[in-house]
């Protein structure tokens, strides 16, 4: 399993309340992959831009998938534009394929449209996994949760996280997340806007 999947699966099962929108989930889990990345030798970060480096194989679709895709040409990518380009439709992708991979076929149900339902089986090695990092407060991905407000455990301490790449990657992802909530508030002022245009006598 990888933090992506990890990730997903934290986010799915935490409380209503906390639980995070697919665009927010679809950025975060772009940021997660980069982590990966960086800690298999894929890719590393120099000041905001992502370099690859030699080829690596995880083995798992989407991360591999991740990995082909890196800019491979100069200036190199943002962190942040990988971001946006990465996150484009990623939680649909990793909830489809955890769900290929712990649900029997013809009982398959898509997590994302019945967030109401467990996010794999209780007993599934992926659920175990993810709650083993979760209750370990496993830095990066409780820094990850943070930033999509996952409240509990608490936010992880940055003195906990020595790598500077690892510190730009889950900055750049709490900046994205703020910028596509100031692009909802704005779509939200707009709208509004144009209900009293409507409803003025």
């Amino acid at each position: 399993m990888t933090t992506p999947q990890d990730l997903l699966i934290v986010a799915l099962d935490a409380p209503p309340a906390s639980r995070p929108a697919q665009g927010d989930l679809s950025l975060a889990l772009a940021g997660a992959e980069l982590l990966d990345l960086l800690e298999v030798g894929a890719l590393v970060v120099e000041d905001d831009r992502v370099v690859p480096s030699a080829e690596r194989v995880t083995g798992d679709v989407l991360l591999d998938g991740a990995a082909a895709s890196l800019v491979r040409q100069t200036p190199y990518e943002t962190v942040e534009d990988w971001l946006w380009r990465r996150g484009r439709g990623l939680a649909d992708a990793y909830a489809t394929a955890l769900e290929e991979q712990e649900q029997p076929a013809g009982t398959r149900r898509h997590w994302l449209r019945r967030r109401s339902a467990p996010a794999s089986p209780p007993d599934s090695p992926a659920r175990r996994r993810a709650a083993d990092r979760w209750a370990a407060r496993e830095p990066v991905l409780v820094g990850l949760a943070d930033a999509l407000g996952i409240e509990d455990p608490p936010p992880v301490d940055p003195e906990e996280i020595a790598d500077d790449s690892v510190v730009t990657v889950l900055a750049a992802v709490g900046e994205a997340l703020t910028e596509l909530e100031g692009v909802r508030q704005r779509h939200r002022i707009e709208e509004d806007a144009y209900d009293n245009v409507w409803r003025a006598p």
